[in-house]
């Protein structure tokens, strides 16, 4: 039996759509019959064949208005806008490592795009009485690591509380707002911090996932998730199927966050 996830000929679009799980995303919703538009810095080097590509950087606010921009130009507004765009460039250190344009930084990668693409694309959701928007946080907003994702976990603390509020001004107009908060996910920036942490530790692969699983206090699923796992958890919350979800954080991480 086929379990129809009702979403052929939706407007999605996915932010950070490249790589990780943006990419996986974009792969599981273009299946899902949706039509995708994903932002990246620039478009990748095999795009995949019916999915519409905006070379933005959107940390910056000329960069998520050329992205809102190019939706309003293809499709006058979006059914789905699925904000997977994160990361952390941060150096090591604890707080005396951050300047004021490291914190901004972070901001600007974590918060400031959701907040900047939901302003300019929320208006013609609310119009239409419905849409979904997805935020994907992380569970460091609750599992901080202080040595290096101090500033990354306080900017997807501030992304899940923004999510929170606008969920509950919008929701009753039609809209849903909800939250994704992925664990350590096997990306290729994962793995290669995996590689490298491996080399230094004079090990393999394996070895080296096993020393960011204890910088985590352990996963007990054993293993990182992959992004797939997390692209099919976002294509069904955005989903029709998911219609009386709204306002709610879904944490993947394998049961990497030892409080309920």
């Amino acid at each position: 039996m086929n379990f129809d996830l009702q979403l052929k000929g939706q407007r999605a679009l996915v932010t950070g759509g490249t790589k990780g799980v943006g990419a996986a995303v974009v792969q599981a919703l273009h299946d899902a019959g949706v039509q995708v538009m994903t932002t990246a810095r620039s478009a990748p080097a095999q795009p995949l064949d019916g999915v519409s590509y905006v070379a933005a950087d959107l940390s910056t606010a000329e960069g998520a208005a050329a992205a809102a921009r190019s939706v309003h130009e293809h499709w006058g507004g979006v059914d789905i806008l699925v904000n997977v765009l994160g990361g952390s460039s941060a150096p090591g250190g604890g707080f005396a490592a951050l300047d004021d344009a490291k914190w901004f930084d972070e901001l600007n990668q974590n918060l400031m795009p959701a907040v900047r693409l939901d302003r300019a694309l929320l208006p013609a959701m609310l119009a239409q009485g419905a849409g979904v928007i997805l935020h994907v946080s992380s569970i460091q907003r609750v599992l901080p690591l202080p040595e290096s994702t101090t500033a990354y976990a306080a900017a997807k603390a501030a992304l899940s509380t923004y999510s929170k509020a606008l969920s509950k001004e919008v929701t009753p107009k039609g809209v849903r707002v909800l939250r994704v908060s992925p664990g350590w996910v096997e990306t290729e920036a994962s793995v290669a911090l995996a590689k490298r942490l491996a080399d230094q530790a004079g090990t393999d692969y394996e070895g080296g996932k096993k020393i960011i699983m204890q910088s985590l206090g352990g996963i007990p699923l054993g293993r990182p998730a992959k992004p797939q796992e997390v692209a099919d958890l976002i294509t069904f919350l955005v989903s029709p199927r998911a219609a009386s979800v709204s306002g709610s954080e879904h944490v993947i991480d394998g049961g990497t966050v030892p409080t309920a």
